[in-house]
């Protein structure tokens, strides 16, 4: 059981990092698969009480990798984390099948510390769905939830639930791009996909522009009905009157 998902584990790496050449390459030089096989680890002590071990083991893990795990977090089959450098996932994470991080990513928290204990256990991070796609930089923030195959594009700031299949960028994140079952299995680098990624701020401002436009628009065709009627054209304010 152990093998197979360790083989498993291997796949998903070769599937989806096409810079990987061999499982064995995989094992020796790839610090996301490390970190895995150290939280695997750390969780099954997690779970099984010894508590301050499994810190421990995690702490280890992060020394050789970059990548902090808490073995409290919950994370399914075929998990990639490509790169990894600066990704944390906190303690009551939820992280499902053929999820991919990218580095730098934050599953955080946003609860203030507190003395009296009163969070433990208590849901504080965030629970990604299968097939989810987080690109570099993104700080998934709370007790939220990411979708079944949505992407989360680069840097973005995610604080509110995502919904399935669909794309979010921004600060804070919006959704720009709509279910497209057509790609819902395709994999897409960074949670961007490959026909392009539209920015919410540059459609915002060309919409404003368009119904400007269609206002100039307006004012030209009353000035030429005014014209048209007769009626004396407005002074002009550099004018002088006798």
């Amino acid at each position: 059981m152990i093998f197979d998902g360790l083989r498993e584990d291997i796949a998903a790496y070769r599937q989806r990092d096409p810079a990987a050449r061999s499982g064995l390459e995989i094992i020796l030089c790839y610090p996301g698969f490390h970190a895995l096989m150290v939280h695997r680890l750390s969780h099954w002590l997690w779970k099984s009480g010894f508590c301050l071990l499994a810190r421990f083991i995690s702490y280890f893990g992060r020394i050789i990798t970059a990548i902090e795990i808490h073995p409290g977090a919950e994370i399914g089959r075929r998990f990639v984390i490509d790169h990894g450098t600066g990704v944390v996932i906190g303690e009551t994470s939820i992280i499902g099948n053929d999820v991919t991080l990218y580095h730098s990513v934050t599953l955080g928290g946003t609860s203030p510390a507190v003395d009296s204990g009163s969070q433990v256990g208590q849901k504080r991070h965030p629970t990604v769905k299968d097939n989810a796609i987080i690109g570099s930089g993104a700080a998934i923030l709370g007790p939220i939830t990411i979708g079944e195959g949505a992407r989360v594009g680069a840097n973005s700031v995610v604080t509110k639930d995502i919904p399935a299949g669909v794309t979010a960028v921004g600060i804070p994140a919006q959704v720009v791009m709509p279910r497209d079952k057509s790609k819902a299995r395709e994999f897409q680098p960074y949670g961007t996909p490959s026909d392009g990624c539209p920015d919410p701020v540059l459609q915002t401002i060309e919409s404003l522009r368009g119904q400007v436009s269609i206002l100039m628009e307006r004012v030209e065709e009353l000035e030429m009905r005014q014209e048209d009627s007769g009626q004396a054209a407005p002074l002009n304010r550099d004018s002088k009157v006798g």
